[in-house]
């Protein structure tokens, strides 16, 4: 099944998700249908929050990026009650968007590098450090679970300069070639 993206202005993105178990209903099958979710966005990243679900659990897919950088070719990852606790000082600016703010893009600032405990979909145990795009895409994946979006992390006049915009998606005005809800 292909969930429809919850877009800027419902509050499901702005609430903070709970961890889940194993146990957790239909879990395999609400995996497999947020990689379909992704795939038909086209997106590089999925989290549960953005499929109307405020649980822990979120998809990272870099392959995109693997004929530029080859040691991304194979890397998707499903990351369950994940934890940042460490984070560089070092850091980088680089464009994002979001398939829950449809057409917006700005540079965002953020770590170059991360160190993160989480569960995978067997949830097995780990404990990782990733750097480059994919410290990039969990970050952002990984502010949808603590109940913010990209544009909480512009400097406040950059917010300022496009609150128009989000005013406007959260009333409706939007273009995407997904399917989306409100």
């Amino acid at each position: 099944m292909i969930y429809p993206i919850v877009i800027y202005g419902s509050q499901i993105l702005r609430n903070k998700s709970v961890n889940i178990s194993e146990d957790y209903p239909d879990f395999k099958k609400l995996v497999e249908d947020m990689w379909l979710t992704l795939a038909e966005a086209e997106g590089v990243g999925l989290a549960a929050p953005q499929i109307g679900k405020n649980i822990r659990l979120f998809i990272v897919d870099c392959t995109p990026w693997g004929e530029e950088n080859p040691e991304l070719a194979d890397f998707k990852r499903v990351f369950v009650n994940a934890e940042i606790y460490e984070r560089s000082e070092e850091t980088g600016l680089f464009e994002e968007g979001c398939l829950s703010l449809p057409g917006l893009h700005e540079n965002v600032r953020r770590p170059l590098t991360i160190r993160m405990r989480y569960l995978d979909e067997n949830f097995v145990e780990h404990d990782e450090e990733f750097t480059g795009k994919p410290a990039r895409v969990i970050q952002h994946e990984y502010d949808h679970i603590e109940g913010k979006v990209f544009t909480d992390n512009l400097a406040p006049l950059r917010r300022n300069l496009i609150k128009g915009k989000l005013q406007k998606m959260a009333r409706g005005s939007y273009m995407a070639s997904y399917k989306t809800k409100r």
